[in-house]
Parts: structure tokens; sequence; C-alpha cells
């Protein structure tokens, strides 16, 4: 919503942060709201942004959020009663904020976890923090990042440390590279096990060979020995 407020006019911006411009002038010594007739173009410009702000902030509510601030007036008011109602009071960001900042340093990469998933779990508690008002420098990340890794990581993680600039290295490249080295070690875990796999059918082949030969071979053996048996008969059968 910010960005989009900005985007049309930064000055609109202005009236959630400090309130509705009211322009002011003096008669007799006391301050009294000019009437619109004496405003000049810059004043009158300013004093619309009021209604453009809660043109848009109602544009972007349902008819239940509609209801909710459908009374205030200014859009400050409006902005402040859908911050206090979506994002809690300052007690319930600050107990956020606790429970965030314990999750960031509790943040550990998670059995069979892919660099693509961590990279989500870990940019979600940063944006949340930043947005709480929690400030990080690029080397202070990439260390995190870095140390929350599996051990089998460790030659990717030193590599990087001793030839990157962590200081500069922004936490997008990061990931990046780990992505990238994740894909090859993919790729070279799949080459071993099409390997093995064919070692182990080449094995199974060679044995059920082995085993085809002798039984090949027992069969010539006893047909022999039959032959052999059928001569001995023969020859006493001839002497008898």
């Amino acid at each position: 919503m910010k960005i989009f407020i900005e985007y049309i006019d930064r000055g609109i911006w202005n009236v959630i942060v400090n309130g509705s411009y009211i322009p002011m002038s003096i008669v007799n010594g006391v301050s009294v709201v000019k009437s619109y007739d004496e405003l000049s173009e810059v004043e009158n410009k300013r004093v619309q942004y009021d209604c453009v702000v809660k043109n848009i902030i109602t544009f972007a509510l349902n008819l239940d959020e509609l209801f909710r601030v459908s009374q205030y007036s200014s859009a400050k008011e409006t902005w402040d009663i859908l911050e206090v109602t979506h994002e809690g009071t300052n007690d319930v960001k600050r107990a956020r904020n606790h429970a965030l900042i314990q999750e960031y340093e509790l943040f550990r990469m998670q059995p069979g976890e892919t660099i693509v998933n961590v990279q989500k779990r870990f940019t979600h508690i940063v944006n949340h923090l930043i947005g709480l008002g929690k400030q990080f420098n690029k080397e202070e990340l990439n260390i995190k990042i870095l140390k929350c890794l599996y051990r089998s990581w460790q030659p990717k993680v030193t590599t990087i440390s001793e030839t990157r600039d962590l200081t500069t290295f922004t936490t997008s490249t990061l990931f990046g590279k780990l992505r990238e080295h994740e894909l090859e070690m993919t790729r070279l875990k799949e080459m071993e096990t099409v390997e093995k796999k064919s070692r182990s059918l080449a094995l199974k082949t060679k044995a059920a060979y082995i085993e085809s030969s002798n039984e090949s071979s027992d069969k010539c053996s006893d047909f022999e020995n039959l032959n052999l048996l059928t001569k001995i008969s023969e020859v006493y059968q001839a002497e008898r």
C-alpha cells in the first residue's frame, strides 16, 4: 500500500504519517482554519491528499473492514485503526518481534530441506523483522545463512567464506551460489546411483551366467556317466 500511494504522489503518504494538512491563517491574532476560497493552489492540493488516501484505502477494503473504519473522518485515523487491528498494539508488536528474533537465532536447515525452501523460510523471518524495525547488514545475514547449513555443506561454505566479500555479497546472490552447488551435487548423486545400478545389474548377470554354466557342466557330466555305465553293461553282457 505504501509503494502504491507513494507512486501516485509521495506527499500523499505524509498524510498517513503526520495526519491531514489543515491550512491556517491569523485573524486578529487568532489562528483560524482557512475557508476553501482562501486556499492557494498548493494548499488545496495538500488538503485534497486526505480525500485521495481515504479513497485508496476504501477501495482496498472488503465490506466488513469498511464498516470497521466508516466512522473515522480522516485518512490517518482510518489507517491507524487498520494498523492496530491487523498488526496489533505496540505491546503485541514487541512480543512478535521477540518471537521472530528467537526464531531467527535458532534458524537451522531442516533434514531433507532444499536451498529454495531454506531461502523462503529465512526471507520470511527477515522481512517480518525488518517490517518491525529490525536492521541487518549484508555480512550478518550472509554469515547466518552459512552457519545454518549442514556439515555436508562445509566445503562449499569454506570456499565462499574465503573467496567472497560477505560485506557486499547480497543474500540473493549467496542463495544463488548455494543453489548452483546443490544442483551439481544432485547431478553427481544421480550419476552415482545410475553407476551403482549398472554395476549391480552386471554382477547379477555374471552370477546368472556362471550358475547356468555350472548347470550345463553338471548335465554333461551326468550324460557322460550314463554312457560309461551303458558301455560297461554291454561288455558284461557280451562276456556272459
